[in-house]
């Protein structure tokens, strides 16, 4: 059986499960951000704080874009943070003093999961013929490792 945009629909399910996940990873990714560009002190405070601000807008537009990729796909995005804390596989962070090196190291690192997770979900949706999810996926890739050189060219 295929869905209205002619993709299985049990092939599309499974591409769902993988995109909820990395949707919930998102708004993790996206609540971190903002703690840090909040809290980041020091002599890189204003570099930092305007790269954060760029990444979570980033963030916000790939969360609205993933949703709707869902939607397409025939199913529901989660939208609870209940449903984000329990399907993310990434680490809330607390409010608290942040150096410019905590901070690079944890986006850093979130960033490396997420590279992965984009991975993930491509061969998922690759299982199903669905270029457009690859296709959002493959975007999303090439700039968070665009961010990833960045950030480890900024720690030397």
């Amino acid at each position: 059986m295929t869905s209205d945009i002619g993709l299985k629909k049990d092939g599309t399910a499974k591409t769902a499960e993988a995109l909820n996940n990395y949707l919930s990873d998102l708004h993790l990714f996206y609540g971190k951000l903002h703690c840090y560009h909040w809290n980041v002190e020091g002599p890189e405070f204003f570099p930092l704080h305007t790269k954060l601000e760029e990444v979570y807008d980033g963030v916000a537009e790939a969360i609205d874009e993933i949703a709707e990729r869902i939607l397409t796909i025939g199913a529901r995005p989660v939208s609870t943070f209940k449903e984000y804390l329990e399907r993310s596989k990434l680490q809330e962070a607390p409010s608290k003093a942040y150096s410019g090196d905590e901070v690079v190291r944890s986006v850093l690192a979130d960033l490396q999961y997420l590279i992965g997770a984009l991975r993930g979900i491509m061969a998922v949706a690759g299982e199903s013929d669905d270029e457009v999810t690859i296709d959002q996926c493959v975007g999303a890739l090439a700039a968070y490792e665009k961010t990833v050189w960045m950030l480890s060219a900024h720690l030397g």
